[in-house]
């Protein structure tokens, strides 16, 4: 089990890290910018989890393997020109991935620390977004948990149940993660695709 959580963990990280890139470069930063946002990207969200949890050492202080990798990433963006022809575009894949990833990895770790469902799917959301949240606002944009355009935040809450639900239904751990990533990923994507929102405007009275 303990192999599939740290598989998960890494490309959850390269995603995360990629789109924390992608975001730097689409506003001009130099290397030390793209570094520090796909840090941020990659590890925002996982650092909250632990500081609310109380779980010290920081998982990323422990594995220090995850920020030496985001720095080559970061150096070969930075320097490699068709990864760096990666655009804006391009973030929405790898953000989604990471959303998934995280989001259950947090939801997971906290029901193993004996947090309620509730709980876990709460510090699941907030593993899974703060870091999109953080490199957005270092980006100057508006985070994409709080547009008014398709569904973010809670593709990633819903994930959660469905992963609960499986792995009441079947007790098996690792489907139960995988569904969730994959509810979460999927659906994000089908709501960039077709334009899915929680609520749309008004049309303003004549």
């Amino acid at each position: 089990m303990f192999e599939v959580i740290y598989l998960l963990e890494m490309i959850g990280v390269i995603a995360f890290a990629f789109s924390g890139m992608i975001a730097a470069r689409a506003k001009n930063m130099d290397p030390v910018g793209i570094y520090t946002i796909a840090f941020i990207t990659a590890l925002g969200g996982g650092t909250l989890r632990d500081l609310i949890m109380d779980n010290h050492p920081l998982y990323w202080i422990r594995h220090e393997e995850q920020p030496i990798l985001i720095l080559a990433l970061a150096v070969a963006y930075s320097y490699l020109r068709p990864l760096s022809r990666l655009r804006e575009s391009n973030i929405i894949v790898p953000d989604a991935i990471g959303l998934g990833i995280f989001t259950m990895l947090g939801a997971q770790l906290a029901l193993e620390l004996g947090h309620s469902f509730f709980i876990a799917s709460l510090l699941g959301v907030m593993t899974g977004t703060f870091g999109g949240l953080l490199r957005d606002t270092l980006c100057n944009e508006v985070p994409f948990i709080f547009r008014k355009d398709q569904v973010y935040a809670s593709v990633a809450f819903a994930g959660c149940w469905l992963s609960f639900l499986v792995d009441y239904l079947f007790h098996q751990t690792e489907i139960a993660l995988a569904a969730g990533v994959v509810a979460i990923v999927v659906l994000r994507l089908l709501a960039v695709r077709f334009d899915i929102r929680l609520q749309r405007d008004q049309p303003e009275p004549r």
